[in-house]
């Protein structure tokens, strides 16, 4: 069975976004994590998106805007596979389309394949809290950016979620006070 991870940018404070939804802290760790994504994009070949972290990927990954990047041809080289109840399709600029699909049974699908390497899951919180109830993700993976914002979108459920055991994989500390957090769901 294909492992599913979930790889999230969180502030020390675990916001994975400003409360104006913008991502500027990224820019605290810049350099480490190119090297550390271009090593883990070699293990996966699915990428999984929701709809709206779709549409801010298709705006710049597979467009000229993202020539300068690092990791922009082994990212825009992956199967896209797109969790949406709205989208009719899922355009990839020059590449391949996106794969869309409805629900989480799907989901199960396409980790039960025979063939291939993991998946990824980037942003996409509500459909990553939606596959973690699920029991569907395999592992969590968070770069820790060494800011606090004090507010914003959190990375996790709040209100009334069932508490989740995680079991530590690996902690890594960056070279400008960033860490990566490798986390599994405890069986």
């Amino acid at each position: 069975m294909r492992r599913l991870i979930f790889q999230e940018y969180v502030t020390l404070d675990g916001y994975a976004a400003g409360p104006d939804g913008g991502l500027d802290f990224f820019e605290t760790i810049a350099g480490q994590r190119d090297a550390d994504n271009l090593e883990l994009l070699d293990s996966i070949d699915t990428m999984l998106l929701g709809a709206e972290t779709y549409r801010l990927f298709a705006e710049f990954w597979p467009t000229d805007a993202s020539a300068g990047e690092p990791i922009a041809a082994k990212l825009n080289a992956l199967r896209l596979v797109v969790v949406s109840t709205k989208l009719e399709s899922a355009p990839w600029g020059s590449y391949e389309p996106g794969l869309v699909v409805r629900d989480l049974d799907a989901v199960r699908a396409l980790k039960a394949e025979q063939s291939g390497k993991d998946i990824i899951l980037w942003g996409s919180i509500t459909l990553f809290q939606s596959l973690l109830k699920a029991g569907l993700v395999d592992e969590v993976q968070l770069r820790i950016c060494p800011i606090l914002l004090g507010e914003g979108k959190s990375a996790f459920p709040v209100g009334g979620a069932s508490p989740v055991n995680l079991d530590l994989i690996e902690a890594r500390p960056w070279a400008k006070g960033g860490v990566l957090l490798r986390y599994q769901p405890t069986s």
